[in-house]
């Protein structure tokens, strides 16, 4: 097991300079002179970085030798006991050995023997790559991930083949993931105890038993800024996979903004229970849906570009719950507002928003392109579409304010919901809604003349008060992610496929950083 220390990197560089025959040399220093024939010395090696690998690895990492030319590789494996900084060093890249896991789980309660709550931090500009789907990064319960990128300088969390170069637009599953894990409330407990309280807890999808769940609405997992996510999600077992994202119990007090997810093999981002709230996503190529969440998540997304890769990858843009255990509680209340969905499977779910199992559901001022059914709400007992009932924490049938639908079908009836039904909640021609939208999109998701012309909705209206939910919705005057040609929040920090691109300012995918 692997104790992790903290390491501060101190680099001196003292310039030799050299005195020629007819140089004047400084008082006392006498004068050099370079016999005939003698041979001129050999130049300086470079310094580290721009292609040339680092001397050395730092101090709790495993000099794994040079990769890719470019590289030195230094490994991280085992368990994180101690506040670490994992550094931007010129010509060092770092990688995961299996499960890496920040802290011991200190239970729901804080209180687990011998748990341990550690701060992992990256540092602007740092790559860390992963080689199979049993390499993952797990932030435990009561520790915290600080990964702060910046828009010119992210941090990319990717996959050896993509540091090797060979990885392609569409390489997906090639490493597990990044996993943060809370003590906020979930529903579903793996113990007969009360849904929401302090022992309710569950066994993460992709791992062999990483608990998270708790009772504490604003536990803080840390921040995740300007980070890319490229290459990942892994098949377990089916229904037990890892995404690019996963976030379980995570509580209000997290920071998760500017984040892309690249080529996942399974979800983009999959919340299980918790109150983290989102802001500014990208979701590029997810295989099987861009948003997933479950376990009663109540929280609040805001400015998501999600594009699918083409027609035979890819299932909804939004999953919402599961059919079963429809009552209980907490129920998930999901509240999403800007998004811009380009939706081009054709082989998988048949919708490409899909709410269901009882779940409370928000989309506002969103766009949704898509090449099957727009919309499909499913249940059991009437649980999704029911009215509002303080009792059971149902506010009643999926909202939706100021969407516009261009699919060739709005509404997809499964024998469960009816379109009839779907159709009357979605309101068409009311509170700004259009199921028969003709998108103008330039460069695949921003906004033309069309998405401009749809009224926006206030989101702050749904925000609700006091400290439990911080980074709510901000106020906005448009619909869709992204308002115009000057609006560039994704520019820089993202990178770049074939099947969609964020400008020059971001590098392609397939390629690592080389500072």
């Amino acid at each position: 097991m692997l104790k992790f220390r903290a390491l501060l990197l101190v680099t001196t560089l003292i310039p030799l300079a050299a005195c020629g025959p007819t140089d004047v040399a400084s008082p006392g220093e006498g004068t050099i002179v370079t016999p005939p024939g003698t041979p001129a010395p050999p130049p300086p090696p470079p310094p580290p970085g721009n292609g040339t690998p680092a001397a050395s690895c730092p101090a709790g990492t495993v000099d794994r030798g040079v990769i890719a030319t470019a590289f030195r590789n230094c490994e991280i494996s085992g368990r994180i006991s101690d506040d670490y900084t994992v550094q931007r060093l010129p010509g060092a890249i770092y990688s995961l050995a299996g499960p890496v896991n920040v802290g011991t789980d200190v239970g729901g309660d804080g209180a687990a023997p011998g748990g341990d709550g550690v701060t992992l931090t990256v540092q602007a500009g740092v790559t860390v790559f992963a080689s199979s789907g049993n390499d993952y990064l797990v932030v435990n319960r009561g520790s915290r991930i600080n990964a702060i990128g910046s828009a010119t300088q992210p941090i990319i969390f990717t996959a050896r083949a993509n540091v090797e170069g060979t990885a392609t637009d569409t390489s997906q599953g090639l490493w597990g993931g990044v996993i943060l894990l809370g003590r906020a409330p979930i529903s579903d407990c793996n113990t007969a105890v009360a849904g929401g309280s302090a022992n309710c807890q569950q066994v993460i999808e992709g791992t062999t038993g990483s608990l998270y769940g708790g009772a504490t609405a604003t536990d803080n997992s840390g921040t995740m800024r300007f980070v890319q996510i490229r290459y990942s999600g892994f098949a377990i077992a089916p229904g037990n996979e890892l995404q690019g994202l996963t976030l379980g119990g995570v509580g209000s007090n997290t920071t998760l903004d500017h984040i892309q997810v690249h080529n996942s093999s399974d979800d983009g981002i999959e919340i299980f229970g918790g109150r983290p709230n989102l802001k500014h996503l990208v979701i590029s190529g997810a295989d099987d849906d861009a948003l997933d969440t479950d376990l009663g998540y109540q929280g609040f997304i805001q400015f998501v570009i999600a594009v699918q890769r083409d027609a035979a990858n890819g299932d909804s843009m939004i999953e919402a719950d599961s059919n079963g255990n429809e009552d209980a509680l907490p129920r998930q209340f999901t509240r999403v507002s800007n998004a811009t969905f380009i939706h081009r499977s054709t082989v998988q779910g048949g919708n490409v928003i899909l709410i269901r199992g009882g779940a409370d559901y928000a989309l506002l001022n969103s766009v949704v392109v898509g090449t099957q059914a727009c919309l499909d709400i499913d249940e059991t007992g009437g649980t999704t579409t029911r009215a509002a009932d303080g009792g059971l924490q149902d506010q009643g049938p999926p909202i939706f304010r100021s969407v516009a639908l261009a699919c060739p079908t709005a509404y997809r009836d499964d024998a469960n919901v009816t379109t009839a039904t779907i159709g009357t909640i979605f309101g068409t021609g009311t509170n700004n809604n259009n199921n028969a939208f003709t998108p103008t999109f330039t460069n695949v998701f921003i906004n033309g003349a069309n998405e401009t012309a749809v009224p926006a909705t206030d989101p702050t209206a749904f925000n609700i008060g006091g400290s439990v939910a911080p980074n709510q919705f901000s106020a906005v005057t448009y619909v869709g992610a992204v308002q115009n040609a000057a609006d560039t929040w994704y520019a820089g920090w993202t990178c770049n496929a074939s099947y969609v691109g964020f400008g020059a300012a971001s590098a392609a995918c397939t390629a690592v950083p080389i500072f």
